[in-house]
């Protein structure tokens, strides 16, 4: 583990961060739904223009996956991370379409040390993912468990 990633000691509730920038494909939404949501609204343009988002739609599980690919990259990858402990509150508002960029804006809302881990504190997250207009395409609340830097200390 890196001692140039942030620890539990350095987090600040009340933070948030704004990253990513990820273009959505008409092919990365078929490939997507070929693969884990072959609905005919995310893999047909004539059954998705009869169906509830009036066109081709990626699905919200491939949202979810931008959204998890973004975090890694510009937050994760950053942190002594140790792991998930669950998602909660996950909805999906807005469907997001091919040439729709999506981004990431994440609050730190809470944290405290693990009880029966000394090692580990726990971090109480929301993430919301917005399309290129600002708007909420997805949000979720989850908790994550990062590395004390001095598990010695309280």
């Amino acid at each position: 583990m890196s001692a140039d990633k942030a620890h539990y000691e350095d987090l600040a509730v009340g933070t948030e961060l704004r990253f990513g920038d990820e273009p959505v494909t008409r092919e990365d939404v078929l490939e997507f739904a070929r693969k884990y949501d072959p609905q005919p609204f995310h893999l047909d343009d004539e059954a998705a223009a009869a169906g509830p988002f009036g066109k081709l739609a990626a699905s919200g599980w491939q949202t979810a996956a931008f959204s998890m690919r973004m975090l890694a990259d510009h937050v994760l990858s950053h942190q002594a991370g140790m792991g998930g402990a669950g998602t909660d509150n996950l909805r999906w508002h807005r469907p997001v379409y091919p040439g729709d960029r999506l981004s990431c804006r994440l609050v730190l809302n809470g944290k405290r040390r693990s009880s029966s881990r000394p090692e580990m504190g726990l971090m109480f997250l929301h993430l919301e993912t917005l399309n290129q207009h600002g708007e909420v395409v997805m949000s979720y609340d989850s908790t994550g468990m990062i590395r004390v830097r001095h598990p010695e200390r309280d």
